[in-house]
């Protein structure tokens, strides 16, 4: 197995230096899709695409058994101007590669496809599908949430982000909230209308102070931010209207409507959610695979980033190989070492899982 991994750890990092160096945002990523489409056709795989998303079973799919996904995304952000490198280019400098996505998320990428490559000949007790899939650096509806009705049932997901090869055990929920304060225009001059905006900065105050009560030990509290404010035509008018943006950065503690219902109890304006999609998420520390995680050497922390995570419905775990920190910076970059190392990882926690009656244990 030393050989197989060495040589798909190899196969990895070199089509990661053809991702690197093609046009990928999102929204555009079609060459990109098309490459890793071609790619995996050649291990002779059945190789399923929809719009800019590509995905392939290990085998012939076993209704009888549970599924397990790895998913990582294909698309990356617009480089800024501040890059000194050429950020679709890939250059390698001895263990460093340096590109636009390399590290998030290609290496996790292309890691995650090396281990799933290492196992799709082995005798599983589970189905094993990889995904690699599009716009999840702007949570797009026609990313990996357009296909999971195409997947079936998922058991267990292991989504690929740059992680140092921690396990991120809870991801931080998003909710950006539209709010509207309404009152009554006058003239400034005199005692008249109702101003919005005096309307607007008691709701305002509220969401600056309140805490909720409930505390996650790996997201801490639920964390609301006034971020946008709009008032007013001319200065001798009073406002009838006061928009304002909140953006809610929530535990798993609670559920994105949970929450909304609750605010718009709270406060007098208008609360409209723009959407409930970007959930929050958490798998229990004594769940097999984080224990077994453990038992390899890796940490767990929560994870205050959102990712595809945010849109599955099932059990999930976030890890891969690169630094959280690297993203959407200039000259943006992975070792090849880190890949190496995930390859391995990701094969370690594979490797023997058994999914019973929906509980995960590990052969001996």
């Amino acid at each position: 197995m030393t050989d197989k991994l060495e040589l798909y750890s190899s196969e990895a990092i070199e089509l990661l230096k053809v991702l690197i160096s093609t046009r990928s945002f999102s929204r555009e990523e079609d060459e990109v899709a098309t490459i890793m489409f071609d790619f995996l056709e050649q291990k002779s795989l059945k190789v399923n695409r929809q719009g800019n998303n590509v995905w392939c079973w290990a085998k012939a799919k076993d209704a009888t058994k549970p599924t397990v996904l790895l998913n990582s995304h294909l698309d990356t952000v617009k480089p800024s101007s501040k890059w000194t490198y050429e950020p679709i280019q890939a250059t390698l400098e001895e263990d460093k590669l340096t590109g636009l996505g390399s590290n998030d998320a290609g290496g996790p990428l292309v890691a995650l496809m090396a281990a799933f490559l290492c196992l799709k000949d082995e005798a599983l007790d589970y189905n094993l599908v990889f995904a690699a899939t599009a716009e999840e650096e702007i949570s797009g509806a026609n990313g990996v949430a357009s296909i999971l009705p195409e997947l079936g049932d998922i058991d267990l997901g292991i989504v690929g982000e740059p992680t140092q090869m921690q396990m991120a055990v809870a991801e931080k929920g998003l909710m950006v909230l539209d709010c509207e304060a309404h009152g009554r225009t006058g003239h400034a001059a005199r005692e008249e209308g109702d101003n919005a905006l005096y309307k607007a900065l008691k709701d305002i105050e509220w969401f600056r102070i309140y805490k909720f009560e409930k505390v996650s030990p790996h997201l801490g509290p639920v964390k609301m931010t006034v971020t946008q404010i709009e008032a007013g035509s001319q200065h001798n008018v009073v406002p009838d209207l006061c928009r304002f943006v909140v953006d809610v950065r929530f535990n798993e503690c609670y559920s994105n409507v949970e929450l909304h219902q609750f605010i718009s109890s709270q406060v007098e304006c208008d609360v409209k959610p723009r959407s409930y999609r970007l959930n929050s998420s958490a798998i229990a520390l004594d769940h097999p695979l984080v224990k077994r995680g453990i038992e390899l050497g890796l940490s767990y922390y929560g994870s205050p980033t959102t990712s595809d995570q945010a849109v599955m419905n099932f059990t999930t775990v976030k890890i891969g190989c690169g630094d959280s920190a690297r993203s959407h910076t200039p000259d943006e970059y992975i070792y090849l070492s880190e890949i190496k190392e995930g390859v391995k990882i990701y094969y370690e926690l594979l490797n023997g899982l058994c999914i019973i009656d929906q509980d995960v244990v590990y052969k001996k």
